[in-house]
């Protein structure tokens, strides 16, 4: 069977990564795809490709993000502040334990893994939902602790790994990587080279894992 892999790169400050996080999890299990979650620096992916930060766009541009958000969370049934109360702090930790995670769900794969692939999903959704739902600091290191310990995951081990050289390596692998493969927002999935931007494209991602079935 032809693997069908997903590679995923989103900013752990997205509200669309977080409005598509379900979706998106639930797309690869029906398929038997299996996604590989990569936190990026999106501000630096933006300084490469020509994006703006959302403070300093035109009102305009502001206030459609705005009523963007309200269509989908209304059609999705998910509850995001569109302003809250820390939004958009340094997300570099909190990407770093994404990755750190999904590390120890790679290297323990076959065994009897602290962090499974399911974790993993759950853990990046807990750290978008604290930001857009429950107005925490996600750059915190105490917060997010807490986060990883809520989990049911261990936060000491996960802490500490997210600060190690390799996982910093990693992440900006990660950002390097989404450029290369066109990337500009969050999210964005690269499936077999094509990348679908939003989590208003999924189901065109789905399309294409669909004709790739066996």
């Amino acid at each position: 069977m032809t693997a069908r892999q997903i590679d995923c790169y989103l900013w752990m400050n997205s509200d669309w990564a977080y409005l598509g996080a379900d979706r998106l999890d639930a797309l690869a299990r029906r398929h038997g795809a299996t996604v590989r979650y990569m936190p990026v620096d999106l501000p630096a992916v933006y300084a490469r490709t020509g994006g703006i930060l959302l403070p300093l766009r035109a009102p305009e541009r502001q206030q459609y993000r705005v009523t963007e958000l309200r269509r989908w969370c209304t059609r999705l049934g998910i509850h995001v502040n569109a302003s809250p109360k820390f939004m958009c702090p340094d997300a570099a930790l909190a990407s770093r334990i994404v990755i750190a995670a999904s590390a120890s769900a790679n290297a323990n794969a076959n065994a009897n893994a602290s962090v499974e692939a399911h974790d993993v999903v759950a853990l990046y959704k807990a750290i978008l939902r604290a930001e857009w739902c429950e107005e925490k600091d996600i750059s915190d290191a105490a917060t997010l602790t807490g986060i990883v310990a809520a989990c049911g995951l261990d936060a000491q081990a996960l802490m500490r790994d997210a600060g190690t050289d390799e996982v910093a390596r990693t992440y900006a692998g990660f950002t390097e990587r989404a450029v290369a493969a066109g990337v500009f927002g969050s999210p964005s999935c690269v499936y077999r080279g094509e990348l679908f931007w939003g989590q208003d494209r999924l189901d065109f991602l789905e399309e294409a894992v669909s004709a790739t079935l066996d």
